[in-house]
């Protein structure tokens, strides 16, 4: 099957979207791609039973790439407390894993609704630039594994890489912002891995699935996005200090929460 030329120029144009805004805000790309992939694999024919798990799939993989080029940037400046890394990696890896084989077997439409409940979430966090107040330090090595169990399981029903939870749990626990992002895109790549990996596992086999499509990730949506994204994140990030940044989470909020209903109607219209 060969692919049309229009739905290779959408992923790249996807991918210039999705790096840009990555960059510049400090967002992962999943909740953009998730909604965006759907709706094109929709009107592409693809499997109706499959079109959240392929994006899903599809969107953690591409965090691979993004979150390790976010993390040398942040290591780099000494933002990564690797302390807390190591304390939360366990569950994190467990988490994220266990979380694939969940989102694997829910229908698509609930899922859906799950996806687009979580991002009103982060959009209402974005939107009212919510941050909790410092009250406490950091739990133990126990507690830390079972928060980072919980953020896995969610980032991998949802593919992100955990920044809309990691972050503000650790400046509720005292550790300063700039700690909390830097080790929150630390904590994004054992997720990314855990859950692009489990989503292959879990499509592998699975019938009717698209051609050039390897368990739950269809790779020319994943290379074409992660090619460009690679080449936008500089440039957002760049911009970062030069634009009217709050301004933008709260326009980038409402975008969210209109590709999420899209995504919704998409799928409800059948």
């Amino acid at each position: 099957m060969n692919i049309a030329n229009e739905w290779l120029l959408a992923y790249l144009a996807l991918g210039v979207f999705v790096g840009f805004f990555a960059g510049l805000l400090g967002v992962g790309g999943g909740a953009i791609m998730v909604p965006m992939l759907t709706t094109l694999f929709a009107a592409q024919g693809f499997p109706r039973e499959h079109l959240v798990h392929v994006a899903l799939g599809t969107s953690m993989a591409g965090i691979v790439i993004t979150s390790i080029s976010s993390l040398r940037a942040h290591h780099a400046h000494g933002a990564v407390r690797w302390d807390i890394v190591k304390g939360v990696a366990p569950g994190i890896l467990a988490g994220t894993f266990a979380g694939t084989f969940v989102a694997s077997r829910v229908p698509t439409a609930p899922l859906a609704v799950f996806f687009s409940c979580f991002t009103a979430y982060v959009a209402v966090q974005m939107i009212l630039n919510v941050k909790p107040k410092p009250s406490r330090e950091l739990p133990g090595v126990l507690g830390l594994a079972g928060v980072g169990a919980g953020i896995g399981g969610i980032s991998a029903m949802v593919a992100i890489g955990g920044g809309s939870l990691s972050v503000p749990f650790m400046t509720w626990c005292n550790v300063k912002i700039q700690h909390a992002i830097g080790t929150s895109a630390a904590i994004g790549l054992p997720i990314a891995v855990a859950g692009a990996l489990g989503y292959l596992i879990n499509g592998w086999g699975t019938p009717d699935l698209p051609e050039f499509t390897v368990g739950f990730i269809y790779l020319p949506a994943l290379v074409l996005v992660s090619a460009m994204s690679s080449l936008t994140a500089p440039i957002g990030a760049r911009l970062a200090h030069r634009l009217p940044v709050a301004v933008l989470k709260k326009v980038f909020a409402g975008v969210l929460i209109v590709l999420s209903a899209k995504m919704l109607h998409t799928l409800m219209a059948g």
